[in-house]
C-alpha cells in the first residue's frame, strides 16, 4: 500500500528495504498507520518484525525505500535522522526501568524541557490513566509485572511520541495478566489517540489490540488489514495456514460458487474465475463445521480440548484429513464417537492447487 498525497499520515513505509551488515532482512515493505491507529506485527520467528521496529526507532540503515512519521521524512538510502530526534516512544519487553529511581522519576525521566510543575502535572496525569495513583514514591522492585509494564508505558506517553513503538510488551507476564492488560493498554492508548506498533507473537494479543495487522514471512509483507480480513479474506496460503485453525481440503471447481468436496458440494459468497473441473483447496475453519444431529455425515473424534464454555474437538475424516469443530461444552462426545456435522462456510476461501489431480 502506497500512501496517496492528500492525506497526512502518522507513519508512512513505502517500498522499504533494510537489514544488517549490508544484508536486507525487510523487503519492499509497504504500509501506513493513521493517527490513533493501534498496528501490529505477526510473523514466525525470523521473518523481520523487530528488525522493522529497529528500523523505525533509526537504529538499522535503509538500502532502499522510505520512512516518513507525521509527514516528516527519517529514512531512505540517503537520510537516517538520529533515534533521540524521531518523536518516537518505545515499550520494551523487560520494562527497561530505573531500578534506583522512582515510579514518578522514572516516568519524569527526559522531560527536563518542562518546568517543574508541568512535569509533576504530566506525571500525575499518567499515572491516573495507567491506573497507578498513588504508586509515585514506589521503585520498580516494589511493583507486578503488570504494574511496572504500565509504568514502562506511562514513561514512553510523558513526550507525547507521535509514534509509540512495543517490542513484545507482554511476553514476560503470565498468560492471564498477558490477557487483560493488553485490553487495558489499548483502552489507555486509545484514550490517548496515540499511534502504536507493536511487535509480538500472540494471534490473541495482536487482534485485541489491533486495528491493522501486517502478516510478514522472509521479510515479505504477506498482508496487511484488518483482523476480520485476516481470518476471512487471507490474501494467500501462508496467511490462511498462520491465522487462526484451520484445514487445506482438496476440491474441485463445479461453478464460480461452488466447489465440491468429500465434505460435500459447498456453496459460499464469492465467485472464483477457475473453470468447472479445476482443482483447488478449500480452507475450512472450525467456525465453518457446525454439529447437526439430523446430518447423514459425520467425522470419528479423535482429539478433544475443554475450554470451558466450549470444547474444541477433531475430527478424522474418510480420508484421513482431520478438521476442528468447536461445539457447546454441555455437548459432550468422547474419543472415538462419530459426530454428526455439515458445513456451513458462508466465507468459502480457496486457493489453486500446486498439484493438480
Amino acid at each position: 500500500m502506497v500512501a496517496s498525497t492528500d492525506q497526512r499520515y502518522a507513519l508512512e513505509i513505502e517500498q522499504l528495504s533494510a537489514g544488517y551488515d549490508g544484508t536486507d532482512v525487510l523487503h519492499q515493505v509497504s504500509f501506513v498507520l493513521k493517527p490513533g491507529e493501534i498496528a501490529c506485527l505477526l510473523g514466525p520467528s525470523g521473518c523481520g518484525k523487530t528488525t522493522l521496529l529497529k528500523t523505525l526507532a533509526g537504529f538499522n540503515s535503509v538500502s532502499s525505500g522510505q520512512v516518513k512519521i507525521d509527514g516528516r521524512l527519517l529514512s531512505s538510502k540517503d537520510v537516517n535522522v538520529s533515534p533521540e530526534h524521531r518523536a518516537i516512544g518505545m515499550v520494551f519487553q523487560d520494562f527497561a526501568l530505573f531500578p534506583h529511581f522512582s515510579v514518578n522519576q522514572n516516568i519524569a525521566f527526559g522531560l527536563d524541557r518542562l518546568s517543574k510543575q508541568k512535569r509533576r502535572q504530566t506525571v500525575a496525569q499518567l499515572l491516573e490513566l495507567v491506573g497507578l495513583h498513588g504508586f509515585g514514591e514506589q521503585y520498580p522492585h516494589e511493583l507486578s509485572g503488570g504494574q511496572q509494564q504500565r509504568v514502562a508505558l506511562a514513561r514512553a506517553l510523558a513526550p507525547e511520541p507521535t509514534l509509540l513503538l512495543l517490542d513484545e510488551p507482554f511476553s514476560s507476564l503470565d498468560a492471564e495478566l498477558r490477557g487483560r492488560l493488553s485490553l487495558d493498554i489499548r483502552d489507555i492508548l486509545k484514550q490517548r489517540n496515540a499511534t502504536a506498533l507493536m511487535v509480538t507473537h500472540d494471534q490473541q494479543e495482536a487482534f485485541a489490540m489491533a486495528d491493522q495487522v501486517g502478516i510478514l514471512k522472509d521479510g515479505n509483507l504477506q498482508q496487511w488489514d484488518s483482523p476480520f480480513n485476516l481470518y476471512h479474506e487471507p490474501a494467500n496460503r501462508f496467511v490462511a495456514n498462520f491465522i487462526g485453525r484451520g484445514t487445506l481440503l482438496e476440491g474441485i471447481m463445479r461453478s464460480g460458487e461452488a466447489i465440491e468436496t468429500e465434505l460435500g458440494l459447498l456453496i459460499g459468497n464469492r465467485a472464483y474465475r477457475w473453470p468447472e473441473g479445476h482443482p483447488v483447496d478449500v480452507l475450512i475453519r472450525p467456525d465453518d463445521v457446525v454439529e447437526d444431529r439430523n446430518s447423514d455425515m459425520s467425522a470419528v473424534i479423535v482429539g478433544k480440548v475443554f475450554a470451558g464454555s466450549s470444547t474444541l474437538y477433531r475430527l478424522e475424516l474418510r480420508s484421513g484429513k482431520r478438521i476442528e469443530i468447536l461445539c457447546p461444552s454441555h455437548h459432550d462426545y468422547e474419543l472415538k464417537d462419530a459426530l454428526p456435522i455439515r458445513v456451513q462456510a458462508d466465507h468459502l476461501i480457496a486457493f489453486e492447487r500446486h498439484d493438480p489431480i
